[in-house]
């Protein structure tokens, strides 16, 4: 597997609260957000998306809800719970850490 493959699946936990902190979201705007922000390099297809989601509603850190909308499919919005938040700072210290021993170690300059 390559290894750009391996830092996307061991970074999606944060990945997808962080896009879900602002506001709920339905699975296809988590994808397309996630899309538009890395400019195509971080992509998550259904395939991969959903069993995440639904993982991470089991632990109890996104609460999902069916919401229809009038002329439009339903849709199932997730939310960030109050665990949820909890995890994403604590995801975002442990990422901080290590992205700066990366700096360190490997001389990784995050802008150039």
């Amino acid at each position: 597997m390559a290894p750009h493959t391996e830092l996307k699946r061991g970074s999606a936990d944060l990945i997808i609260l962080a896009v879900l902190e602002q506001r709920a979201r339905h699975g296809y705007e988590i994808a397309k957000l996630i899309d538009d922000r890395s400019d195509g390099v971080l992509r998550f297809h259904v395939a991969s998306l959903y069993p995440m989601l639904y993982r991470m509603e089991r632990r109890g850190w996104i609460d999902g809800k069916w919401i229809e909308k009038s002329g439009q499919r339903r849709r199932r919005y997730y939310r960030l719970t109050p665990q949820g938040k909890k995890v994403l700072l604590e995801q975002r210290t442990s990422w901080r850490e290590l992205l700066s021993a990366l700096q360190r170690v490997a001389k990784i300059d995050p802008i150039g």
